[in-house]
């Protein structure tokens, strides 16, 4: 209640962007020190056995994760796992640092529980991350997400990607390949098969030489946007390739079935639009690639997670992790321990495990 207050008598007022650097600067501020992440992790954190589960290695307390695109440069995944996150994705992380696109570039759709954003990949490069990340912060499963340099032309993204790939195997417990976003000029036409295996090649290539001892997983995040027979070619080629997951989906520049009016939506220009109007597709993209996959790959679920009950319709189409995003910014600090509860009466009301979820609601055969 407190944040809600806070959100609509204070936050709403600022600039989009203004107020997620100042919420999540006072939150690094408050658990600046160990003793106040720690205190804050018993407060909030997962304590339910039954949400635990092991991926890619790791124990975690929840299958609840922060998606790509809150801490764009490591500023504070550990302050981040204190309020309950079980994984966070740091990035997108480019090879060289870069602006992002003229502001403003991110905007609110309070009546739709919607943000739409082209912040186009702004961040401090992946060296300021390495040296940032290489402290080792007190993360469950840190992810570590990775895109092209806008100045970089499509006949250099292979080695653009494996710059920042090479220089941040050591530090991550799974890379992502972001190809999806719709905010960096033809980052999406990345996404066709003939262009995307030798870049995830390349990416699996370079991962492998730079951390000889562990094998980073490595996934591909796609857009809700790819066509049916598009979404089936990268989960074949995830399969072939070796890949340890994919991350279903990024933002969409769909803008349909919106409570918000059209001509203020449209005076808000381009980018890509995140938060419940998105759950549909996400989740049918999500059932598509369950049903091509048939769980031989880690799936993960972010767009339009508003609800435990969005987070329990994912994972029993598939998905063993779920990300949220704008849903945490509308929902505040409690909404991972609110997630948490909810996921804890769903489990228990099933009968099962949540491992006998994953899946439960996908077909067989």
């Amino acid at each position: 209640m407190l944040y809600r207050a806070l959100f609509w008598l204070v936050l709403r007022h600022l600039p989009a962007e203004t107020a997620h650097h100042l919420g999540f600067g006072l939150m690094r501020a408050l658990l600046w020190v160990p003793g106040a992440r720690a205190l804050t992790r018993f407060l909030l954190g997962a304590r339910d056995p039954a949400l635990r589960l092991r991926v890619f290695g790791r124990e975690l307390p929840s299958p609840l994760g922060l998606a790509a695109g809150f801490d764009k440069d490591g500023k504070g995944p550990a302050a981040l796992a204190a309020l309950g996150f079980g994984a966070i994705e740091v990035g997108t992380i480019t090879a060289q640092p870069q602006p992002g696109n003229p502001k403003p570039r991110m905007f609110r759709l309070p009546r739709d529980r919607a943000l739409i954003n082209r912040l186009g990949f702004n961040n401090q490069g992946a060296e300021i991350a390495a040296r940032r990340l290489a402290r080792r912060p007190a993360v469950p499963l840190l992810g570590l997400n990775i895109g092209k340099t806008k100045v970089v032309p499509e006949d250099g993204a292979l080695a653009d990607y494996a710059a920042s790939a090479e220089r941040l195997a050591p530090l991550a417990d799974y890379l992502v390949v972001n190809v999806s976003s719709p905010n960096t000029p033809g980052l999406r036409d990345l996404q066709a098969v003939d262009k995307l295996r030798p870049l995830l090649a390349h990416v699996r290539a370079t991962l492998d030489r730079a951390s000889p001892e562990r094998r980073v997983p490595l996934l591909v995040k796609i857009a809700p946007d790819l066509a049916d027979d598009d979404i089936d070619a990268v989960a074949d080629l995830a399969l072939e390739l070796g890949l340890d997951g994919i991350i279903a989906t990024n933002t969409t520049i769909a803008r349909t079935g919106l409570a918000t009016p059209a001509d203020e939506v449209a005076a808000l220009g381009a980018g890509g639009l995140s938060g419940a109007p998105l759950t549909a597709r996400a989740l049918d993209v999500l059932r598509r690639l369950r049903a091509r996959t048939g769980g031989r790959l880690v799936l993960v679920a972010a767009g339009g997670i508003t609800s435990a009950d969005d987070a329990w319709a994912r994972i029993r189409a598939g998905a063993t992790l779920v990300q949220g995003y704008t849903g945490f910014v509308y929902g505040g600090p409690l909404w991972p321990r609110r997630i948490h509860r909810g996921l804890s009466r769903l489990v228990a009301a099933s009968g099962g495990t949540l491992a006998d979820a994953i899946g439960a609601d996908a077909p067989i055969g």
